[in-house]
């Protein structure tokens, strides 16, 4: 059996939990539009992270570079994942009725959203290390901009409530992911 058809089912599987828990959210919302008060910002955030999660599952096919495995980094490889499927379960908890709809939600579980989405982008760091040097210098400038601005902007989000903040970075991020899908990953390789 391939090493990496072994490694990658375990992030298969957290990778589906986290879409599953994205569209589950998403589906309760279509069923009841009217039981909780739907907050764009919000929406735009579980875009962006339905993207990633897809994005994720596809980049990781360049593990199958890594000549060999070993527990640390399987374990990071799982981290990663988690770090995923965690964010996932903050967009959308179990129960929000002590909120005034997703937006009271949003800005009060900022610090820990932002914080793992820090998290998310040195895990992405690290993850592109691993695949090589070859593969990080592939990767350019786009990459460097992306991430550099993606862990500053989730640090600073961590501190600041404002919502045009928000709403600006996360239409900043969307944009700049679809972007950056379209010109470094059209094809795995």
């Amino acid at each position: 059996m391939d090493l990496y058809l072994h490694v990658k089912v375990l992030f298969g599987m957290i990778v589906g939990l986290s879409v599953a828990h994205l569209l589950k959210g998403v589906a309760g919302i279509v069923q009841h539009p009217k039981r909780f008060r739907v907050y764009w910002v919000h929406l735009v955030w579980v875009l962006f992270l339905f993207l990633y999660l897809i994005h994720f599952w596809w980049w990781e096919f360049n593990l199958a570079r890594v000549r060999e495995w070993t527990f640390p980094l399987y374990f990071f490889v799982a981290l990663y994942a988690v770090i995923l499927y965690l964010l996932c379960t903050l967009f959308f908890p179990e129960q929000i009725g002590e909120y005034d709809g997703f937006k009271g939600y949003f800005y009060s579980r900022r610090q820990w959203i932002f914080s793992l989405m820090a998290a998310l982008f040195v895990a992405d760091i690290v993850d592109t290390l691993l695949k090589g040097p070859a593969y990080f210098h592939r990767l350019g400038y786009a990459y460097d901009i992306r991430t550099a601005a993606f862990l500053i902007l989730s640090l600073l989000a961590i501190l600041i409530k404002r919502p045009w903040f928000h709403a600006a970075f996360a239409v900043f991020a969307l944009l700049y992911e679809i972007a950056f899908i379209l010109e470094m990953y059209r094809t795995i390789g």
